[in-house]
């Protein structure tokens, strides 16, 4: 694939292949389009905020406050929630965290992604130069300023600061996995509470907890079909129930109470606390249930866009729970002793209460649906950024992107759901807890945005200041609320997230420590090209697929493997997988090919990049790819010998050090996904000269390679303008090329082994007690049971080589 374009130009348009998932930010959809996504969004974004009136009121007035004839209290109540709604969904997430999107993409792992991508914070020690060239990695260059300058050194500066800022994302990760947990179990336990008021309180106390569970089984166990087949009932329902809930409210309030908007005053939220002190306060840890969900609007962003997701908001699903709670609070305004609880059905009219029951347990079992997906989506975010042990994850679409099933997670969440249902039986309980994982995950993105304002916009530090102190400020009188209950309810999403930052920093940690062991202890270039036949070394048919995360030099296990089995495959590759702090790779530009090698000694690098939203290959398709890109690269390497360039060999077969003098490898180009006999995409320079092309990409300073050392010489990205023919004047490199390809087409009939490395990792002597805890037992209790790296990429047993590596970190 070759793109041509001149000097101003900017970088053309790539077809992902992966349907509606990345699109330009700049684009304009068309009003039609804009609208069917507004709708569409509705099942996907809004199934769990628009439930929320269920049991918004049944916990607030659970045991803290209680409703008295002044009314002030519901008031008050009411004024807190149409507040709460505007001030955090509105205000903060439409109007601002909606825009701190990462090529379209939202979520905790989008903010960090663009803070790596600013300011070098991340502990993943794999970046290249090229990645830098990837047109997802685009960073908008406005002039630094001084401020932000000197808050970029500071935490670059400081190892500690990158720990903290991942511990926060992963608190917030955590907490996004405990809402997962808990919103199934408190949106259909408060649907199901409506047959309270149809049958008797001795059968009612029998039923509603069996058949919540039951309701949850038959949820999770259909998960592995996909959401694809039945997610076009999805718009519907939550679009039936907000016009359902839409219209009770106004029933409510004209026929109970048509003064009840007064309550919409501030001053009555001060009346509130005044009257309540320490009760009302306590009773906030319901009042914030009402915004539960909102993080979903950022989350899904991707699926949808910024401008759809606004208008179903602001125009659909803000004015529908504000007048649902405004009527709930003009029917108890006129109810003060009811004889059942306060609660969301008590105001729905007994001629219609089995529709509406129905249709809210249709709207919970969207909201749960959704939580849930988002759920798997997030676990497989933190897998791909070394965050989270290896679990299989399974594409449930073809067609859609990013629709993924994780039998495991899935299972343990059915279980755990189950659980807190038959432990809690109690909504205000499940209320505590689910509001504490809210609150948590909220707090974490308005610090991360804060950080966003300053790196990536250059506003003031003032401006994110003042976002931090108004809304945090906000979060944190409703977080200290539901803490304030840790022994009813809340302590669940506390134990919960300490558990899994545990595991998830225990794993991220040896991750990086097992890189480092191998960087440290790779084997020379020099060391591969002396293995002949004089030393007992075998070249065997077919192609040998040595898996790494190293991005240059030779791995110790596969060091180990020769020594042992002194033969190795005619056609050898060395794959690194690694992550890219973008959410989507596009597939022209996934592939970085080279030479390990002079061209006799038929071994190669391919380095195969993801962002962390991408679906990962299975291995069919992976294989038959990367001998595709391998040919490509092959014609590409002559080609350019033929024309004269600096190729990956001289006439005398030895390799040119392109990329690096040190490491005696060769340049990394870049293979799209055409079949092409000219020059790739673009591919990493020694050096530039005058005559460079820039293409949109800011130089790149103190990098000296495109692999991984660190040095004084600069590099750009030049592209190639336009496709040439091979020239015919070079007989003997057309043999050469021929011979090449034969020997790849050979090897690939002959067959493909999978060279994988099998490795147990210890503490040195002299750790620390944490340190040797934290491998000794923690990681390799973990490695030992979650899926292999073989597992995760569908390896055939048959094919498969391990090799068992003791790693001393």
């Amino acid at each position: 694939m070759v793109y041509c374009f001149s000097e101003k130009e900017s970088a053309p348009t790539m077809d992902l292949g992966c349907g509606n998932c990345w699109r330009d930010s700049k684009r304009k959809d068309s009003w039609k389009t804009t609208m069917l996504l507004a709708y569409q969004s509705l099942g996907v974004v809004y199934g769990d905020l628009s439930i929320s009136p269920l049991y918004v009121y049944k916990s607030t007035f659970a045991e803290d406050i209680h409703h008295s004839e002044t009314n002030e209290e519901i008031f008050g109540v009411l004024s807190f929630v149409f507040w709460t709604l505007t001030l955090v969904p509105l205000f903060k997430y439409v109007f601002v965290v909606l825009r701190a999107d990462d090529n379209g993409e939202g979520g905790t792992f989008a903010l960090y992604s663009l803070i790596c991508r600013h300011a070098k914070v991340s502990l993943l020690p794999n970046r290249q130069v090229a990645d830098e060239a990837l047109s997802t990695y685009k960073m908008e260059q406005p002039p630094h300023t001084k401020n932000s300058s000197r808050l970029k050194s500071v935490l670059e500066n400081h190892k500690s600061l990158h720990t903290a800022l991942l511990i926060l994302v992963l608190l917030g990760t955590c907490m996004v996995i405990g809402d997962g947990l808990l919103t199934p179990a408190i949106s259909v336990f408060s649907a199901v509470s409506g047959l309270e008021l149809s049958m008797s309180k001795e059968h009612h106390q029998y039923a509603m907890v069996p058949i919540t569970c039951f309701i949850l089984v038959c949820l999770f166990a259909l998960q592995h079909y996909g959401t694809h087949r039945v997610g076009f009932f999805f718009a519907p329902i939550v679009l039936v129930w907000l016009l359902c809930i839409s219209a009770l409210g106004l029933y409510n309030i004209f026929y109970w109470n048509p003064h009840v908007y007064q309550a919409l005053s501030p001053t009555y939220m001060i009346k509130f606390l005044k009257k309540t002190g320490k009760g009302g306060w306590m009773s906030l840890g319901g009042i914030l249930l009402c915004i539960t969900g909102s993080e979903a609007m950022f989350a899904d962003l991707g699926h949808f866009s910024y401008a759809a997701i606004q208008i179903a908001f602001t125009f659909l699903v803000y004015p529908a729970l504000t007048l649902a709670y405004m009527g709930q609070a003009a029917y108890l305004s006129k109810h003060h002793h009811t004889i059942h609880s306060i609660g969301f059905y008590v105001s729905v009219p007994e001629s219609v209460r089995w529709p509406v029951l129905t249709v809210a347990i249709l709207a919970s079992v969207v909201g749960s649906q959704a939580i849930i997906s988002g759920t798997f989506s997030i676990i497989n975010q933190s897998q791909s950024l070394g965050c989270f042990p290896r679990v299989k994850v399974v594409h449930t679409s073809e067609k859609i992107h990013g629709q993924i099933y994780i039998p495991e997670i899935n299972w343990m969440l059915m279980i755990l759901c189950i659980a807190v249902t038959i432990g809690f039986r109690d909504i205000k309980h499940m209320g505590n807890a689910s509001g504490l994982a809210v609150m948590a995950v909220m707090l974490v993105t308005t610090c991360l945005t804060s950080l966003v304002i300053i790196l990536c916009w250059h506003k003031p530090p003032l401006v994110a200041l003042a976002f931090l102190l108004f809304f945090g400020s906000i979060e944190l009188l409703y977080f200290s609320a539901s803490l304030i209950k840790f022994l009813e309810g809340a302590w669940l999403p506390i134990l919960l997230a300490l558990f899994l930052v545990t595991v998830m920093f225990v794993w991220h940690y040896a991750t990086v420590k097992k890189y480092e062991y191998d960087l440290h202890n790779k084997v020379s270039l020099e060391w591969l090209l002396a293995l002949g036949p004089s030393l007992g070394i075998a070249r065997v048919p077919g192609i040998g697929l040595v898996f790494t995360d190293l991005t240059s030099g030779i791995p110790a296990n596969f060091s180990r493997f020769v020594t042992n089995l002194p033969a190795f495959h005619r056609i050898l590759v060395f794959v690194c997988i690694k992550s890219v702090p973008v959410p989507f790779v596009p597939s022209a530009e996934r592939y970085l090919v080279g030479r390990v090698g002079p061209a006799a000694h038929r071994s190669y690098r391919c380095i195969v990049r993801y962002g962390y939203r991408d679906v990962h290959q299975d291995v069919d398709s992976f294989e038959s790819e990367l001998v595709s890109r391998l040919t490509d690269f092959i014609r590409y390497d002559w080609h350019k010998e033929a024309r004269g360039g600096s190729g990956a060999h001289d006439q005398d077969g030895v390799s040119h050090s392109g990329a690096s003098s040190s490491s005696g490898e060769c340049r990394l180009a870049v293979i799209g996904t055409v079949s092409f006999s000219g020059a790739p995409a673009f591919e990493i320079e020694d050096s530039v000269g005058p005559a460079s092309v820039s293409v949109d990409f800011p130089t790149v300073d103190s990098m000296a390679d495109v692999i991984e050392v660190v040095g004084p010489t600069e590099r750009r990205v030049r592209f190639e303008v336009g496709p040439t023919e091979m020239g015919s004047s070079a007989a003997e490199m057309e043999f050469m090329l021929r011979e090449e390809l034969q020997d790849l087409h050979e090897a690939q009939q002959a067959g493909t082994a999978f060279i994988m490395g099998h490795s147990h990792v210890r503490a040195k002597q002299g750790s620390s007690v944490m340190k040797r805890l934290a491998i000794n037992l923690g990681y390799n209790f973990l490695g030992r049971n979650c899926r292999g790296a073989d597992v995760s990429l569908k390896v055939p047993p048959a094919s498969l080589l391990e090799v068992g590596m003791v790693y001393i970190v």
